[in-house]
């Protein structure tokens, strides 16, 4: 049965939720405090890259199945489902700021109050948040509307960014963690055209539940880490982690996936879950000695990219002018959130380096937080005009089979420092290139 629903929020996870669900038949209100956001949108524009998103939104604008505003007073008055779907930034210890999920959940029960909203209402957080913070959303409803019934519920988000649309249509599981048999049967209709395409519908207890979404992130987190860790022994003895990736992704209990070598993770979510989640354990006594470890071999691994790149300049690297393939995080997205390219910019700008990069989504997102520090080439191959080395930082597809005469001929001198492992070594020797990988030998030109 098709429901009612405002979404809260219209950031990555709130933007996706909204269209997957008004794709399946709900009627979606999404609200946000940004006007120029909200109009955008009215005009069906996506304002993020994820692939498949558009033609979704642009499906649900033209049957009128969903609708943006900034009006929380009309959305808490003709929807029974109110989603979350707030940012919950790292402060500087780690800790996530609940600042908006608990403002929202003030505002709500205010209107509540102030409009007599008598009908039942049902709160799911689908933000990333540390344990405890359904009993936290749940106080202030008790609190500022007793006389309301609201039931919170925990629904975490398992999306993938690249894959999010995909994600939510198939998804491998769906947690939603509350007490409450009416929120359980609700939570359960909403999701009912995506259980019967073979998705797992569990239901925890609060804690538990978001406890599950931290801890997926910091496991997956972990196993990137894991192989950076070992790729720096395997550079040492001459193994080659590709081979070792292999090896030991075979074996079904290990799997294959985030095996895979490189300058480490980033994005919107690793980063901050790790930090958050080692934050609250720390809080109670529980630290979490992996996940810390996770965290600082990430730290490491990027940093000893870039002493690689400076090393090969025997340290200096005054004026010399490198080229960047890829600045955000991850392929398919314009996302740079903690991108690991970053990192590398700035440590080679401050050594006086002059950089030229070209992403093909994320140039205008790199603009915001680089400015004019760099320049952004309109080509990956008007990038390496004139420049001393590649340095690659994503993996987009594009990247995968360039043309390599002609990359020789517009660098400088042909050196490669790939960051994501995208090509093989023996080809790279046999091109006459100069190439450096994570955890493989090193080609050197003769």
């Amino acid at each position: 049965m098709a429901q009612r629903i405002a979404v809260i929020g219209t950031g990555y996870v709130g933007l996706v939720t909204g269209a997957c669900l008004a794709d399946v038949g709900n009627e979606v209100l999404c609200i946000d405090v940004d006007p120029v956001k909200i109009e955008k949108l009215r005009l069906g524009h996506v304002p993020i890259y994820e692939p498949g998103l558009d033609i979704v939104l642009a499906r649900a604008i033209r049957e009128e199945r969903i609708s943006f505003s900034m009006d929380l007073v009309e959305a808490v008055k003709t929807c029974n489902i109110l989603m979350f779907c707030l940012p919950t930034p790292p402060g500087k210890d780690g800790q996530a700021d609940l600042a908006m999920v608990m403002s929202a959940a003030e505002r709500v029960a205010d209107i509540l109050v102030e409009y007599a909203i008598n009908e039942p209402k049902i709160v799911v957080n689908k933000s990333t948040v540390p344990v405890g913070t359904a009993a936290r959303v749940d106080a202030i409803f008790k609190h500022r509307a007793p006389n309301h019934h609201v039931d919170v519920v925990s629904n975490p988000e398992f999306l993938r960014e690249g894959f999010a649309v995909q994600d939510f249509m198939n998804p491998e599981r769906i947690i939603v963690g509350t007490r409450s048999s009416h929120a359980i049967t609700v939570m359960k209709s909403i999701y009912s055209a995506f259980i019967g395409r073979g998705s797992q519908f569990v239901v925890f207890d609060e804690k538990s539940s978001e406890i599950a979404k931290y801890a997926a992130n910091a496991f997956l987190a972990m196993k990137i880490s894991f192989m950076n860790d070992l790729s720096e022994y395997c550079e040492i003895v001459g193994a080659d982690i590709e081979n070792v990736r292999v090896g030991i992704g075979s074996d079904p209990r290990i799997g294959s996936r985030f095996l895979y070598a490189g300058i480490g993770y980033g994005g919107s979510c690793f980063p901050k879950d790790v930090k958050a989640i080692i934050h609250a354990a720390n809080e109670v006594g529980a630290p979490l000695e992996i996940i810390e470890a996770t965290k600082s071999v990430n730290d490491h691994q990027v940093r000893r990219f870039v002493t690689r790149i400076s090393d090969r300049f025997d340290g200096d690297i005054q004026g010399k002018r490198f080229a960047v393939w890829g600045l955000a995080f991850k392929p398919n997205t314009d996302d740079v959130r903690e991108a690991p390219s970053f990192v590398i910019i700035s440590a080679l700008l401050a050594k006086g380096a002059h950089i030229t990069a070209f992403d093909p989504e994320a140039a205008e997102t790199s603009r915001t937080v680089l400015r004019d520090t760099i320049t952004y080439a309109d080509s990956a191959y008007a990038a390496l005009d004139g420049a001393h080395a590649l340095i690659i930082a994503t993996e987009w597809n594009e990247f995968k089979e360039p043309d390599f005469p002609k990359m020789a001929s517009l660098l400088t001198e042909p050196i490669i420092f790939d960051g994501r492992n995208i090509y093989e070594l023996d080809a790279m020797e046999d091109r006459g290139f100069e190439y450096h990988s994570v955890g493989r030998r090193t080609i050197l030109t003769s």
